[in-house]
């Protein structure tokens, strides 16, 4: 691929394969998302669980060879860097931030990246939870909060490795349409981006549902970022088939070949709509047979799906020639690049190939 027909892939990454004390004294002691991964089991004939990770093993985000290995082994893909999840639920709560933290202050790895704030409370089947439990809440303060978050984030915003579109860091949100008036948040941050010496944050709104990216356009995002696992799941599934599953105690699956023609839609033809590309998903490890499961994935039927996100970027403009990639390391969702025991290196040497690396 040549720098003209160059791509911004840039894989989402969860900071969660480490212990903190809240998760000890709401799991047990030494709890991270490796013990989901772990007791995994298969719900049906053909079901592929546990997904066992092969070169970095059940590692601990707490060692800088960790970071620097998962960082090497992206870059080689093609990837141009991670888009860490961020947790900040007000009044200055963070969770999961030590990984960060570290890379900021160590300088290693040197790998770009940028953060997605993950404004959601941890309650419900997404978590592992039981409906109506809520282990910690999402909150909105008020200005104060919105400026002490800015600041929290200001020292990454500064770092050179920090991915910018139009020269603005990326901060992208994951429930743009939950912040009571997204338009203060934003024009806030513009404001003492520019006061502390950036030219503004390039704001991404994160959508699931296609009807989301027309609301998320009212206010001052500058792109839209959509993934289409419900759309692809409302696609397929009839009533008789919900049905069934239903009758059965079976989760919910549709086979990933059938999924790949509606991963991509219209809305990614605009140039401020950035595509996901999905290797996988299998939400089972988290919520069992409540869970949403893209079945029979693998990396042969991953290059079709890629490619045609490959070819819907090169369409754009260059400046508009981004796409996401869920993700790099969600192991508990099934979600993931990092080679496990069943396909190795399979889905990175996809990307290779299609980007035409050596």
């Amino acid at each position: 691929m040549t720098n003209k027909d160059k791509l911004r892939l840039i894989a989402f990454y969860l900071p969660q394969f480490h212990p903190i004390p809240e998760n000890d004294q709401w799991w047990g002691k030494g709890f991270t998302e490796w013990t989901n991964v772990g007791k995994a089991k298969p719900l049906f004939k053909g079901h592929y669980q546990p997904h066992v990770p092969a070169d970095l093993g059940y590692y601990d985000l707490r060692l800088p060879e960790v970071r620097e290995a998962q960082a090497a082994m992206a870059q080689a893909a093609g990837i141009e860097g991670f888009c860490y999840w961020h947790y900040w639920f007000g009044n200055g709560k963070r969770l999961l931030e030590r990984p960060i933290n570290e890379i900021l202050e160590s300088g290693s790895p040197d790998f770009p990246f940028c953060f997605a704030w993950a404004n959601d409370s941890w309650k419900g089947i997404w978590h592992g939870l039981s409906k109506g439990k809520v282990l910690i809440e999402q909150t909105y303060p008020g200005i104060d909060d919105i400026e002490n978050h800015f600041y929290e984030n200001l020292t990454a915003f500064k770092d050179e490795r920090y991915i910018k579109i139009e020269d603005k860091p990326v901060f992208m949100i994951y429930k743009p349409l939950d912040i009571p008036n997204p338009n203060e948040f934003i024009d806030l941050w513009q404001n003492l981006a520019v006061k502390n010496g950036l030219k503004g944050i390039y704001f991404i709104g994160h959508a699931v549902h296609t009807w989301e990216i027309e609301q998320i356009e009212k206010f001052n995002f500058d792109a839209v970022n959509i993934v289409r696992l419900a759309h692809a799941e409302k696609q397929l599934q009839s009533k008789y088939y919900r049905f069934m599953k239903k009758l059965l105690k079976l989760p919910r699956f549709v086979k990933y070949k059938d999924a790949i023609p509606h991963f991509l839609g219209d809305e990614e033809k605009r140039d401020n709509c950035f595509p996901t590309i999905i290797p996988n998903w299998d939400h089972s490890p988290r919520s069992g047979t409540n869970a949403l499961i893209i079945h029979d994935s693998r990396p042969d039927l991953f290059e079709t799906h890629l490619v045609e996100v490959v070819e819907a970027l090169k369409r754009k403009p260059e400046n508009a020639r981004i796409a996401f990639i869920k993700s790099w390391n969600e192991w508990a969702e099934g979600n993931h690049l990092e080679p496990d025991l069943k396909f190795g290196n399979g889905y990175l040497d996809v990307l290779k190939k299609v980007l035409q690396l050596k």
